[in-house]
């Protein structure tokens, strides 16, 4: 692959991240007036509950915190699993960059002259940016992916109680 080729292919990561992005933060924002509406709702069933004890609604009583529970224990268990993913690829990365820098430490060491001695550790330096930036890009979007996956659940029940509760 050319050098113009992983740049045109990082230049599509990159536009993939920013709408990643724009998604997760428009799901935020419907997540937060949801739970506004949610809570609006549920602050008025309590109110209903306290004023009349025996007319109160402990199905919904007994949801506000079970849904609460089950959502949070979905994004959290999202979050576990995504950071696990993470700092196995970073390992890995990182590994695999020790790897690179023995390779070129041996070239520059053993190179035949202060000129093939430069070369060698300019075109270290010249890679290692590449796969630094192609690694920071992979980075960036499984980070973006990781944050969607622990807003689902809690968009989704929110949203969710936010459309049956507009009685």
């Amino acid at each position: 692959m050319t050098l113009l080729d992983k740049t045109i292919r990082d230049g599509k990561r990159a536009v993939k991240n920013a709408q990643s992005a724009a998604n997760n933060s428009a799901s935020g924002g419907e997540m937060m007036r949801a739970a506004s509406d949610v809570i609006a709702a549920r602050l008025n069933i309590m109110a209903q509950g306290l004023a009349n004890p025996m007319k109160a609604d402990m199905a919904e009583m007994h949801l506000m915190s079970t849904e609460k529970v089950e959502a949070m224990s979905a994004s959290a268990a999202a979050v576990a699993g995504n950071l696990g993913d993470l700092a196995a690829r970073v390992s890995k990365s990182a590994m695999d960059e020790v790897g690179h820098a023995q390779r070129a430490a041996s070239a520059i060491a053993s190179a035949g002259s202060p000129h093939a001695a430069a070369t060698a550790h300019y075109n270290y330096a010249v890679a290692w940016w590449g796969r630094a930036a192609g690694q920071m890009l992979t980075l960036n979007t499984e980070l973006l992916k990781a944050q969607a996956d622990a807003l689902k659940p809690i968009h989704s029940a929110a949203v969710a109680n936010a459309k049956r509760l507009k009685r």
